[in-house]
């Protein structure tokens, strides 16, 4: 495990030069509950599959009955998109941001949308490369995103092991796939593969009359409904609870390499409840939490003590594609007029 988050920090979010005046890691203290209790509120913006983010509200407010959440699920883009019109439109209305694309925290930093803010657990355990150096953000989980197909629709030997084999005459208008337009996190995906296999590659795949859909979470959902035969790209914690309730799914991790996509948290600025939202954050980095999330949840956690529920695949087994995401920042915009060229969307 310990090896598996070491290459995993390795590949993820390269840290930010640090400057004077990064925050002080604050702990979890009676004083801070009882004004999270007053502030009675947590407005949660998040990019997690609702089901899986609906259980982390409930073991919330399981923890502390006073405080309520209000999980407002979005994909990435779409959250970037609100709060830049809340926040022209001078509306301070969410507590917690989270998101699939690392990239847009260092923009809401830029920006001043973010309130500086460090668990102790954080400071203590998370490795540098997976939180800001002054402390406006952290990676609080992270997922992969794979292949997969319907085993029902296809043989396992004939099932795809690449990203190229996706390119196959005979898979044309068989493949469903998720639009950076709408999620962070194919953005991230999206951005790992160009930079891996070239345009080109999303050029010819853009031929094979593909599924368009919006969130990550779908792909997973039409494979399993067998509305397509594969999927180009899909969350692999979504796909890990079909496979876990019986669904007819199977996860192939690309011979190519495998997108590894980075969650962040931060605190926003001008939080209405920034009391509760400071206890919600500790809460997701416990390793409670973070144990939850990975074993209800699917996903997989940089917290040194969580552990991979057996029969899951180590990631030492699987080979990743590298994340850089302050060069995705930077070309988002040009990746999105790309897809939108050879996808037609």
């Amino acid at each position: 495990m310990a090896r598996a988050l070491a290459l995993a920090a390795a590949l993820a979010l390269a840290p930010l030069a640090a400057r004077a005046g990064a925050a002080t890691p604050e702990a979890v203290t009676p004083a801070l509950v009882s004004a999270a209790q007053a502030d009675g509120k947590v407005v949660f913006y998040t990019a997690i599959d609702i089901t899986v983010a609906t259980q982390i509200a409930k073991s919330f407010e399981a923890a502390y009955p006073d405080i309520t959440v209000q999980v407002e699920r979005n994909g990435g883009e779409r959250i970037a998109q609100r709060l830049a019109q809340e926040r022209q439109a001078n509306i301070f209305a969410v507590d917690v941001l989270d998101s699939s694309d690392t990239a847009q925290f260092i923009t809401w930093k830029r920006q001043g949308w973010l309130t500086p803010f460090v668990p102790a657990e954080v400071a203590a355990k998370w490795p540098a490369e997976q939180r800001d150096a002054e402390g406006y953000f952290a990676n609080e989980r992270f997922t992969l995103m794979p292949i997969a197909y319907n085993t029902r629709l296809v043989k396992p030997a004939d099932a795809p092991k690449s990203f190229a084999d996706l390119l196959d005459p005979k898979w044309a208008g068989k493949i469903v796939k998720a639009h950076p337009g709408y999620s962070g996190g194919i953005v991230t995906s999206t951005f790992e593969t160009s930079r891996a296999l070239g345009w080109g590659y999303f050029e010819r795949l853009g031929r094979q009359r593909v599924m368009q859909v919006q969130s990550a979470t779908e792909p997973p959902k039409k494979l399993a409904l067998g509305e397509r035969a594969l999927e180009a790209d899909g969350l692999e914690y979504v796909l890990i609870h079909m496979q876990e309730r019986g669904d007819p799914v199977a996860i192939v991790y690309p011979a190519e390499g495998t997108p590894l996509i980075t969650g962040s948290v931060a605190l926003a600025d001008k939080a209405p409840h920034p009391s509760a939202a400071r206890l919600f954050i500790s809460f997701l980095f416990s390793r409670r939490t973070q144990q939850l999330m990975c074993d209800a949840g699917g996903m997989r956690s940089f917290h040194p003590d969580v552990t991979l529920k057996a029969g899951r695949t180590r990631l030492a087994e699987i080979k990743l594609l590298p994340a850089d995401a302050e060069a995705q920042e930077r070309e988002t915009e040009s990746l999105k007029q790309k897809y939108a060229e050879y996808f037609g969307t």
